[in-house]
């Protein structure tokens, strides 16, 4: 009988995920305190409230949502792969179009308090981060959740789709410590070195993402939390892949 559980530390394996979900959650939380309470509240009239919605977005899209859509192959481990994919893609697309809302906002704010758009290391990273996640979506349903490519074609672009997936989980979370800076300096740069409560609360707010990326990066590079191998599904890709390049299911 297959064990459901991590094969082992399957009790460290629960607790890590868990503090993830809190830390993760913790951080959109408190990015929806920052922009509520210090910086206005919310809108989309190109204001500065409208503005707010960008870090907001960003947090819960790019980072949240991003971090739960790879831990998903972690957590669903027994579920049936298809399905996972599945879960796995349409979480990603959420926090692309969370993300494109937190873009279009910025853009809408700068253009009309005439601001120049682009211009800051911030700007550049997030735009990067953005631009690469959207690539690496696209990818990841070509070869994967509807392939188009030949099986030995995805064998060995997964690895190259894993380790990407990774490295934007870091490209956001280090964006965001960017623009928290960044939206610290430009709002209460004479009173940051006084450690008023915003500048606390901002700084709190990044430490909690750099947990979150770590969390996260040890949970999805362990060994021991990874899906185990499915003689089933393996069955299946066998025998799928014989009837679509030749060949019978015995052979080698």
């Amino acid at each position: 009988m297959e064990d459901p559980a991590p094969r082992s530390g399957s009790s460290s394996f629960v607790w890590l995920v868990g503090a993830s979900q809190v830390v993760g959650l913790a951080s959109v939380v408190l990015t929806g305190v920052w922009m509520g309470h210090y910086r206005g509240g919310f809108a989309w009239d190109g204001s500065a409230q409208e503005f707010n919605l960008h870090p907001l977005c960003m947090v819960l899209g790019l980072v949240f949502l991003q971090g739960d859509a790879i831990l998903v192959y972690r957590i669903f481990r027994n579920e049936p792969k298809r399905n996972v994919k599945m879960l796995h893609g349409i979480i990603h697309l959420l926090a692309l179009i969370l993300s494109i809302i937190g873009f279009v906002a910025v853009f809408d704010f700068h253009r009309a308090a005439k601001i120049p758009n682009m211009y800051s290391l911030h700007s550049w990273c997030g735009m990067a981060t953005l631009i690469l996640f959207c690539v690496q979506w696209v990818m990841g349903l070509m070869f994967f959740l509807f392939p188009v490519a030949s099986s030995w074609l995805r064998a060995a672009y997964l690895p190259v789709h894993v380790f990407c997936g990774l490295v934007l989980l870091v490209m956001a979370i280090g964006s965001c410590l960017l623009g928290i800076t960044e939206k610290l300096l430009f709002s209460i740069m004479p009173t940051y070195s006084a450690f008023v409560s915003e500048g606390v609360l901002a700084n709190t707010l990044g430490i909690l993402l750099i947990c979150f990326g770590v969390l996260l990066s040890f949970l999805i590079t362990r060994e021991e939390y990874r899906r185990p191998p499915n003689p089933e599904e393996e069955a299946l890709s066998v025998h799928f892949k014989t009837l679509t390049e030749g060949g019978s299911p015995s052979s080698p």
